[in-house]
């Protein structure tokens, strides 16, 4: 029998189970991509990653990440948990306050800052590439989300590694009162090759900036209970939009109280640079039985 060391990372949080949860093979080269697919379908989140030796002298670790369907190029919140695994494993080390993941979407860099209330994880998201939406297509998502979009921003198509559609919804209460038709939505992503849908809309909590939501029917997900990829979408919607002065090149955006979470998503912009992060805790901690 072999075994791997596993962990399961809650994400963007501090508290357990109030995050978004990541299941973290490590030192899993043995395993094939086959069995890796099947592990992630058998974790039934909405992704599991395995921790592999770096091909690159540049990398650290190399990273792979799957959903319960599909293998995914780059995703915000498993890279996050996944650099909170290796540290806590000892699997790799941050150097000089860095550490570099090697994955399909290229190398991702890390910046691992030293808080008072623990590590601060921040993750380089790849550059975007955004387009807008057909009128019809517009017209669908409508009908999807079941209440109408910010006029004066249009929803784009945004590809971080991982493509979500975008849209703005004015304020946080549209957005919590959501009730969105998921078999529209998946009809929507199918059409424009995106995972899903993130809405965001402007937070009057006192303590973050924006409310997000993140719908992936297509990857079987209903509900993402707190998004890297989402985030940083929102955030090159905000670049190409020419609005982020409203909302600061630092600000916290907080998802998942409609699922039951408390997530927070730290969010930094620097021209047309985004890094998206967060802290993390490890909820379980053992080994993985794989063959």
């Amino acid at each position: 029998m072999q075994t791997l060391p596993f962990k399961q990372v809650d994400v963007f949080t501090q508290k357990p189970f109030l995050g978004n949860p990541v299941a973290v093979a490590i030192g899993a080269e043995g395993l094939v991509t086959e069995e890796m697919q099947r592990i992630a379908a058998w974790t039934n989140l909405s992704e599991t990653t395995f921790v592999l030796p770096p091909s690159s002298e540049r990398a650290d670790y190399h990273l792979r990440i799957f959903t319960p369907k599909q293998e995914l190029p780059f995703a915000g919140h498993p890279t996050v948990g996944s650099a909170h695994a290796v540290m806590e494993s000892g699997f790799a080390a941050p150097r000089s306050g860095k550490l570099h993941q090697e994955c399909l979407a290229g190398l991702i860099e890390l910046t691992i800052e030293e808080t008072e209330i623990g590590k601060l994880i921040l993750v380089q998201a790849p550059k975007p590439k955004v387009s807008l939406l057909t009128e019809n297509t517009n017209r669908l998502l409508t009908t999807g989300l079941g209440a109408a979009c910010d006029s004066s921003n249009p929803p784009l198509r945004v590809d971080v590694g991982v493509v979500w559609l975008v849209a703005n919804m004015g304020d946080a209460g549209v957005v919590a009162t959501l009730k969105p038709d998921l078999d529209t939505l998946l009809e929507v992503s199918t059409e424009t090759q995106a995972v899903g849908v993130t809405v965001f809309g402007r937070s009057n909590d006192g303590h973050s900036a924006l409310h997000v939501r993140s719908f992936a029917p297509a990857l079987g997900v209903p509900e993402d209970p707190v998004c890297g990829s989402g985030n940083a979408s929102v955030a090159a919607f905000l670049i190409h939009s020419g609005i982020v002065e409203q909302y600061g090149t630092e600000y916290a955006a907080r998802q998942g109280t409609q699922v039951g979470r408390d997530g927070r998503v730290a969010v930094r912009i620097d021209g047309k640079s985004i890094q998206i992060g967060g802290y993390a805790v490890t909820c379980v901690d053992g080994s993985l039985r794989v063959r």
